[in-house]
């Protein structure tokens, strides 16, 4: 069921207008109306007014063609605001130092039309949907993996990591000793070759008195 509710000569610029018919456009008749409540514009009242003769235009259409509808079911369809006469709605304004402004008032004329027809899907629910039976798609092929294994493998390889860092400096603690005596012995043998030496020295000074005791 379909019905439409005009508003025609309404005072106010339809630009003005515009931004409040603009929030109710696709919406159900029950949230267009709580959204008009709420709206602190001008003509949030008189679209509020056209919205609801629409809605009584629909049902008494369908009261006269004997078909049952739920007024919560309807919704907007289509709403516009078209620029009214401006002939004749100049005013002129008082100005400083005795000028005068000239201002152009404005009409504009609202139309409403209502429909209880099934709502067509926006963009977005149609990506969400198509989203959805993508992931139910993928689901039903790919196969649920075991991660309990993964984990337990994973927790190994930390383990041995941990294990080699923890050998790697013993090994080099041990190492250092052994070149600490390596360094040692070259020292050792130097101070046994001079003791020997000084040695020799003496047993040849000692004979070579012994030689010249004799003669």
């Amino acid at each position: 069921m379909e019905a439409v509710a005009k508003t025609k000569y309404l005072k106010g610029s339809p630009r003005k207008t515009r931004l409040v018919i603009d929030m109710i456009r696709g919406e159900n008749v029950s949230r267009a109306l709580a959204i008009l409540k709420f709206t602190d514009k001008r003509a949030a009242d008189p679209i509020a007014q056209c919205l609801s003769s629409a809605i009584a235009n629909a049902t008494y259409k369908a009261e006269q063609q004997n078909i049952a509808i739920d007024p919560d079911d309807l919704w907007v369809k289509t709403c516009f605001v078209d620029m009214g006469p401006t002939k004749g709605r100049k005013r002129m304004r008082p100005a400083p130092q005795g000028r005068a402004y000239r201002e152009q008032r404005h009409y504009c004329h609202i139309t409403i039309h209502v429909t209880s027809e099934e709502q067509p899907k926006t963009e977005k629910e149609l990506r969400a949907e198509a989203a959805k039976a993508k992931k139910a798609a993928e689901g039903g092929k790919a196969k649920p993996k075991k991660a309990k294994p993964a984990v337990k493998k994973a927790e190994k390889a930390k383990v041995e990591d941990v294990e080699t860092v923890v050998e790697t400096p013993v090994v080099e603690a041990v190492a250092e000793p052994a070149a600490a005596e390596v360094v040692e012995t070259p020292a050792a043998e130097a101070s046994a070759a001079e003791e020997n030496a000084a040695e020799t020295t003496v047993d040849n000074t000692e004979e070579t008195s012994e030689e010249t005791a004799k003669e």
